[in-house]
């Protein structure tokens, strides 16, 4: 049995999927639907049971799951949203019940795979290099980003651990299943839906003398190749390879090329209008991430990510331009 957090979001119902692809039902999925369209994302998939969150981490029910036998755990539920300003509930949501799911995952020696985030890396001045020795020293711009690496700072200090556990630092991750985000959805969703209506795409001016308009640049990287890494890194037998690893594609790319990727995958004319960033944001953005994918590589030898414009096309043309947009319609489940 596989217990998934958060496995009605965007990239925890794609851990749903991928699993039921490599014939695994016997899931347990943990979240809130509140009223929104969350519950879309689950609809098709095959799981055993439903908890919601605020019942999942009482003693009893995490007593009786564990007890009953857990293959593993993909730990993906938290606050994702990097504008988060109550500090309190990021670090109930975020840290302490990560850490109460991980201790259990130690106590009964259950592999466990938990998200982190690469807005621990701030603004870059340290790199973005997955060196665990290193962490300690990285700024997080954000308290969304400070409350990951206060997660993984408790887990690099811990004495014991489970026989297999992951720390994963996704990098700026597309792809189906993230309707429900609103304003926190990709770009390509969002340059999707603004050439559906508009016909133009429209990015941010650069405020950086480095970095021309649209020139700003991301490490992005394709949701099923996120989630085939963690399934293939908790599936596979590594040796002394537990720890934290960034997930991007080593490759960063402009924010105009994904624009010019999204354009050309439903055969339009490339049309991009630059505005100008809300001074709010301005103090906090990022103008370059790129992932150190070294680590993966070693752990992962053999394991390719798709290229921009290959994950782009998938996304738009077998999901966002279909009736259905999700990865659980069994249509468009390649």
């Amino acid at each position: 049995m596989y217990i998934i957090t958060g496995a009605a979001g965007f990239i925890g119902s794609n851990i749903v999927a991928q699993l039921n692809d490599r014939g695994i039902k016997d899931i347990i999925c943990v979240d809130r639907f509140r009223d929104g369209n969350k519950w879309l994302n689950l609809r098709g998939l095959q799981y055993f049971r439903f908890i919601h969150a605020d019942d999942f981490l009482q003693p009893e029910v995490l007593d009786d799951l564990f007890e009953d036998g857990v293959t593993g755990v993909y730990h993906m539920g938290a606050c994702s949203s990097t504008t988060e300003r109550d500090v309190d509930f990021l670090m109930q949501n975020n840290v302490e019940y990560s850490q109460i799911l991980f201790t259990y995952c130690t106590h009964f020696d259950v592999p466990i795979c938990y998200a982190s985030s690469a807005a621990t890396y701030g603004a870059g001045e340290n790199g973005y290099d997955d060196n665990e020795k290193e962490i300690s020293k990285l700024m997080p711009l954000n308290a969304y980003g400070y409350s990951k690496q206060l997660m993984d700072e408790w887990v690099l200090a811990q004495t014991k651990t489970p026989v297999k556990w992951y720390g994963v630092k996704f990098f700026n991750v597309y792809g189906p299943n993230e309707e429900h985000k609103g304003s926190m959805r990709s770009v390509v969703s969002q340059a999707y839906k603004q050439i559906q209506d508009a016909n133009k795409v429209k990015l941010f001016k650069s405020h950086h003398p480095d970095y021309t308009d649209g020139g700003q640049l991301r490490d992005f990287v394709y949701v099923k190749d996120v989630v085939r890494a963690m399934l293939d890194l908790m599936e596979t037998d590594h040796a002394g390879k537990n720890g934290i690893y960034n997930l991007g594609t080593g490759k960063a790319r402009s924010f105009k090329d994904l624009a010019e990727a999204t354009f050309k995958a439903l055969d339009k004319e490339i049309n991009i209008q630059y505005i100008d960033m809300p001074e709010a944001l301005q103090g906090q953005y990022q103008y370059f991430t790129e992932a150190n994918m070294k680590k993966l590589k070693t752990a992962l030898p053999t394991f390719e990510f798709h290229e921009l414009e290959e994950g782009v096309k998938d996304y738009v043309q077998n999901y966002l331009a279909t009736p259905i947009p999700y990865l659980n319609t069994r249509s468009n489940r390649g």
